[in-house]
């Protein structure tokens, strides 16, 4: 009995042992809905700009402007959001998100001008800013043998977000316009703040911020609706672990755990700024340079790959023409080309989860990457509708690929104490990408220099594959820490 009174555990431990039930389920599909709602509202800036452009006479500049203005949003919420959550806790970070979503995504539809718009759009891209913090808080449930596959089905929301957002296009935009697609796509960010109260906070926060009693009984909690129990003992810290055993290198799953202790909680105790610059300390400086490249070369990619989707798709036809096919927004290939390409993000998903455990993060990625820049060649040159079709169709599996992996990636190289201001200055650094791509995307092939787009899309893949390969170490099979991460 004294010994069971003695025993200890860490949360890693307790998720192992309670494993993955409907207490899990709960959080998936509400996260789930939040990726869903992110997702249908970037996806519909692919027929609003469009539509906006023909109603208001806009010139391309300002119709590349209504996307580019939400990701000025997203960089300014991502940032902000992350140091929230890691600040007040990840529940108090994605209910602002879904506040500022929801209510700045229906009044857009309501939008009188092109100034009020842009103003409302920034906003909506604010709170999307903060869809990492779900994906932290999610990520803080999952026991770790199973991490990689649990959140390659997380991203499966996103997927259905762009499939349901496309079909939703098809069927409202030539009958109601873009104004009700817009009010409708808000919809999944007020579900997030109805079964608000229903929502936990995270375990590992909880014993990161020391509050050991309340981590405990959501554990229970988990442990009563899982049907299962926790470990003999009572709850520690990983930091405290370390100081209580002697560390066995024999063990088959590695602690991403730092002999530096003292610097555990510099991040939610010292403010947001300095939870900045401890992403740039000697242990995190060389990840956290090269995942900012990474994100930015993904977000560049894949927002510039659904976009060049309603730009391409008109094959050999000369410049001049299709700018005047162009203005026909109702016609059908449109909302069909996008619709199609949508079911790209499918095969992405099951080649992620069948690689990412496999073969580890950093070979999936580069492998997606560099596959992807492939797919893109042939389209330097102008080709046939059914070739560009299908090169972006293959470049979309694989981009999507990899932007899966590098958001199971990057949380798992942050302490729990900046997890998620760490990929929110990431995934902040990547709305960088998505601002410069709509000018690429559409302002240089409406200038009909489609080879000069394509090359610059090609550049940003191949250099982002390299940075993969320089990542210092795999954390594939490797439990959360709550310190700093040690890189040696």
């Amino acid at each position: 009995m004294m010994g069971e009174e003695d025993a200890t555990y860490t949360v890693d431990e307790a998720l192992i042992k309670l494993g993955f039930g409907k207490f899990q389920a709960f959080i998936l599909f509400y996260a789930g809905m939040g990726w869903i709602g992110e997702a249908m509202e970037m996806m519909l800036l692919s027929f609003v700009g469009p539509a906006v452009q023909s109603q208001w006479d806009l010139s391309a500049k300002k119709e590349s402007m209504i996307t580019s203005v939400v990701f000025v949003g997203m960089l300014i919420g991502a940032y902000s959001w992350g140091i929230v959550s890691d600040t007040y806790g990840r529940r108090q970070g994605f209910l602002f998100t879904a506040i500022v979503t929801s209510v700045a995504g229906f009044l857009s539809a309501l939008a009188p001008n092109y100034v009020s718009l842009l103003f409302l759009r920034f906003m909506v891209g604010i709170g999307l800013g903060g869809g990492p913090v779900l994906w932290s808080w999610f990520l803080e449930f999952v026991p770790a043998p199973n991490r990689g596959t649990w959140m390659v089905i997380f991203s499966t929301f996103w997927t259905l977000g762009t499939i349901f957002e496309a079909s939703l296009a098809w069927a409202i935009m030539p009958k109601l316009g873009w104004r009700w697609l817009l009010a409708l796509s808000s919809l999944p960010s007020f579900i997030l703040l109805i079964f608000y109260r229903a929502t936990p906070e995270s375990p590992r926060y909880l014993c990161m911020k020391g509050c050991a009693d309340a981590a405990a009984d959501i554990l229970n909690k988990i442990a009563t609706q899982n049907h299962t129990s926790l470990p003999p003992g009572h709850l520690i810290s990983d930091s405290q672990m370390e100081l209580e055993e002697i560390t066995d290198p024999s063990m088959e799953t590695a602690h991403l755990v730092s002999d530096q202790d003292q610097n555990e909680n510099f991040g939610t105790k010292s403010g947001g700024l300095k939870a900045v610059i401890m992403l740039l300390t000697p242990n995190l400086v060389r990840s956290t340079l090269l995942l900012w490249m990474v994100f930015l070369g993904n977000a560049f990619a894949y927002y510039g790959i659904v976009l060049l989707t309603s730009e391409l798709n008109n094959g050999n036809k000369d410049c001049k023409v299709k700018e005047v096919r162009s203005e026909h927004l109702n016609d059908d290939g449109l909302y069909k080309n996008v619709f199609i390409s949508s079911f790209a993000e499918i095969p992405g998903l099951l080649i992620s989860a069948l690689i990412v455990d496999k073969l580890g993060r950093k070979l999936s990625m580069s492998s997606m990457l560099f596959t992807s820049f492939l797919f893109m060649g042939p389209l330097v040159f102008y080709q046939s509708e059914v070739l560009t079709a299908i090169s972006l169709f293959g470049a979309r599996v694989c981009i999507s690929a990899s932007f899966t992996i590098v958001y199971i990636y990057a949380p798992e190289i942050y302490p729990t104490s900046v997890r998620a201001t760490g990929i929110g200055v990431a995934s902040s650094v990547g709305r960088i990408g998505g601002i410069l791509c709509p000018l690429v995307a559409v302002a240089l092939v409406h200038g009909c220099h489609q080879t000069i787009a394509v090359l610059l899309f090609e550049l940003v893949i191949f250099l982002s594959g390299l940075a993969v390969c320089f990542f210092p170490f795999e954390t594939t099979g490797c439990k959360l820490s709550d310190t700093i991460t040690d890189f040696k």
